[in-house]
């Protein structure tokens, strides 16, 4: 029973080291890739291209990556604290651990370069379109004839209606910039949360450091035990022939006399 118990959990540990080196290596791959959409985006801002949809697409994927680069840190320090193997397994698990850890390290390397050029870039455009709405209300010929006209009663009510026009575009660009602004302060607040993670990471690591050490020192007490068990089997069969020998001498003493 204890053989067949022993068998069934190391099937099952197993079985969970498989599931989450999987999910994890899932989640690094998309990482990686989302950050190549996160950079292609990037690359448009402050062009022709940049738009209020491509900056919307540029925080779904960020947010959308940040997130899983949490999940994927919950999920490698489940991995972590799964039991250890013995023997070889160990030293696989080991390498396996390594591994993964450093991808998702060099991983999270490159979404947070791509976030802070994000960062970089949106401040930058924001700076520039606030320049510019100052000057379109200021420059534009129809605000200032609007604001001439309101003595004339004529054009009074052409005036309010106009006044309206121009509050109304007022209001919608405050509303882009304060959206934009909005936007740019949830990436400072995710770049923080990678910032977070890099640092339960350096944790994590330390930790493997640990478990890898007592893994080795296991490994060659283990190594001390076989070759103890090795050199006692050894001079038991040397016995046992020593032994044969002299039975055979007394034995051919014998018949001879």
């Amino acid at each position: 029973m204890d053989g067949m118990s022993s068998y069934q959990s190391s099937g099952t540990r197993n079985g969970d080291l498989q599931k989450y080196s999987h999910s994890i290596g899932s989640n690094i791959q998309k990482i990686s890739q989302n950050v190549k959409s996160m950079q292609q985006l990037v690359n448009q801002l402050g062009t022709d291209q940049d738009n209020q949809q491509l900056r919307a697409q540029l925080h779904q994927v960020q947010h959308y990556t940040g997130g899983l680069a949490k999940d994927t840190t919950v999920e490698l320090r489940t991995f972590q604290s799964l039991t250890v193997p013995q023997g070889q397994d160990a030293r696989t698990w080991h390498m396996q651990t390594e591994r993964l850890t450093r991808e998702f390290s060099q991983a999270l390397n490159d979404f947070q370069s791509a976030q802070r050029q994000a960062a970089a870039k949106e401040k930058e455009a924001l700076k520039k379109a606030r320049a510019d709405s100052d000057a379109h209300f200021f420059d534009d010929p129809s605000h200032g004839a609007a604001l001439l006209d309101l003595g004339e009663s004529g054009n009074r009510g052409r005036t309010q209606q106009s006044q309206m026009q121009i509050q109304m575009e007022q209001e919608q660009e405050i509303q882009a910039l304060q959206e934009r602004e909005t936007q740019i302060r949830q990436l400072e607040s995710d770049i923080m949360d990678v910032n977070q993670i890099f640092k339960d990471l350096a944790t994590m690591v330390h930790e493997q450091g640990e478990i890898v050490d007592s893994i080795e020192a296991n490994v060659e007490a283990a190594q001390v035990h076989n070759k103890a068990r090795r050199k006692k089997i050894c001079l038991f069969g040397i016995g046992i022939v020593l032994l044969a020998i002299v039975i055979g001498l007394i034995a051919w003493s014998a018949s001879s006399s």
